[in-house]
């Protein structure tokens, strides 16, 4: 599979992430999901640079919610999507794909 079709499907499930946010009795807003090359920000090879992550930042009856443990229903719900999908409780608002082909089955 190209990198093109890989952020295409990454692309697909992101809005089912969000949907299932918001119907678990959270909202989220938008984080990180393009770094520019040219730009030093970040890992040189975070998923970020490949358009293959994206952050999201949760709330809950307004309350920003930043213990990344508040995103282990997401995260979850993120990894159950497709093998290729990525999160770690560590970076609990990091929502990825792995690079490689790996699990890569739509």
């Amino acid at each position: 599979m190209i990198l093109s079709e890989k952020q295409r499907a990454f692309s697909s499930l992101v809005p089912r992430l969000i949907d299932h946010i918001y119907n678990n009795g959270c909202e989220c807003t938008l984080g990180d999901a393009y770094r520019d090359n040219r730009v030093e920000y970040g890992h040189p090879n975070s998923m970020h640079r490949k358009r293959l992550a994206i952050d999201l930042n949760l709330f809950k009856n307004g309350e920003y919610l930043t213990d990344s443990n508040h995103y282990l229903f997401a995260g979850e719900y993120w990894k159950s999507l497709n093998a290729a999908c990525n999160w770690d409780v560590r970076d609990g608002n990091h929502f990825s794909m792995f690079a490689n082909d790996y699990g890569m089955e739509f």
